[in-house]
């Protein structure tokens, strides 16, 4: 759902760039409620893995291929605020290094795919575990749900934007009906992804899990093999067992490992079919006026490395090049935002007179 330039007018696509400003500002400082030195680390590998499984395109329908958004996944695993920044790093890196999603369509795509996702998806998961039975697996089930009604969410999301103003003249019926459909179909996948990633990660780390908090049941933790009660999830930070500071080193780590090996192996055997915008566009007719992107020079522009003919290495080696630059950056931004909540939260002057 990369909308390129021309899709959508120069005016809605300054208003989009305002109000994906104004979230992105909201979100800088919503995170630091949400990010302490646990969930830190996390947030700038889910941003990576985000890049990584969106280069992994799956069949959905004849000649169309979907591939996840991320906005459940991120908002639930790290907090709603801390998500909408994971989607927008992950956008600004795909829109300069690899010419995908416009740059001047940078507002409408934060919007609709960090934005609208996260909101949707993290509003429908607390209303689902707040009916639920409050165990580990209605997250799970909750999760699955959430992400994949925040789909067709971002679909319908881009259809209004695209009435407003959308470049060409189509039957905004017929966009709609194309693009719902699709999508729905499309959230499948995104369902069956996000379920699978958050319950893995509860299954070894309950505690860093975002939408695990509050639960009444004590979560476990598995530390070397056995069960042990996980670290409080209070605001507050406690002190982590030197235990469970090496599993959470040991998560993060596999969870790196595992986005290189998506991008850099996997995303070699991803579908080549357009995705459910670019299928709807050129059905439809919306894509006659889509513009030549600023970074189609780039070196890594449509996720290949520049001079090298190999496809496979080529692919595979942007991918690796993708995760790394999105880790660091990602990584960067949400030790900036907690370090401003260590200041923020610091006494100004400690001496005390008696």
């Amino acid at each position: 759902m990369h909308v390129p330039d021309g899709f959508i007018d120069a005016p809605t696509s300054a208003v989009a760039g305002v109000v994906a400003a104004g979230a992105v500002a909201v979100s800088l400082r919503g995170a630091r409620r949400e990010l302490d030195e646990r969930t830190a680390p996390l947030a700038g590998l889910v941003a990576a893995f985000i890049f990584a499984v969106q280069m992994l395109n799956f069949p959905v329908a004849a000649g169309t291929s979907g591939h996840l958004l991320g906005g459940a996944l991120a908002a639930i695993l790290v907090g709603p605020y801390t998500g909408v920044l994971c989607v927008s790093v992950v956008l600004l890196m795909q829109g300069i290094l690899f010419a995908d999603g416009g740059l001047t369509a940078l507002g409408v795509n934060i919007t609709d795919m960090a934005i609208v996702t996260t909101v949707v998806a993290y509003a429908l998961f607390r209303g689902l575990v707040k009916v639920l039975p409050r165990t580990r697996r209605s997250v799970t089930v909750a999760s699955f749900v959430a992400a994949l009604v925040s789909v067709p969410a971002a679909a319908l999301a881009f259809t209004f934007l695209y009435w407003i103003g959308g470049t060409t003249d189509v039957a905004i019926g017929k966009v709609a009906t194309a693009m719902i459909g699709v999508h729905v179909l499309i959230g499948i996948g995104e369902a069956a992804i996000t379920a699978l990633t958050v319950g893995a990660v509860i299954a070894v780390r309950p505690d860093l899990v975002h939408g695990a908090r509050g639960l009444r049941q004590r979560l476990k933790l598995r530390v070397d093999g056995e069960l042990v009660d996980a670290p409080d999830t209070s605001d507050s930070e406690p002190a982590v067992p030197a235990a469970a500071a090496r599993s959470r080193r040991g998560l993060w780590i596999t969870g790196l490992v595992t986005s290189l090996v998506l991008a850099g192996f996997g995303s070699f055997y991803a579908s080549a079919d357009p995705d459910g915008l670019e299928k709807v566009a050129a059905d439809q007719g919306i894509d006659r006026k889509t513009e030549e992107h600023a970074s189609a020079d780039s070196p890594l522009a449509d996720y290949g490395v520049e001079d090298i003919t190999d496809a496979r290495l080529s692919g595979g080696l942007a991918g690796v090049i993708g995760v790394g630059v999105t880790v660091v950056a990602g990584s960067a931004v949400f030790w900036a935002v907690r370090r401003r909540r260590t200041d923020d939260t610091s006494p100004a002057d400690t001496d005390v007179s008696v």
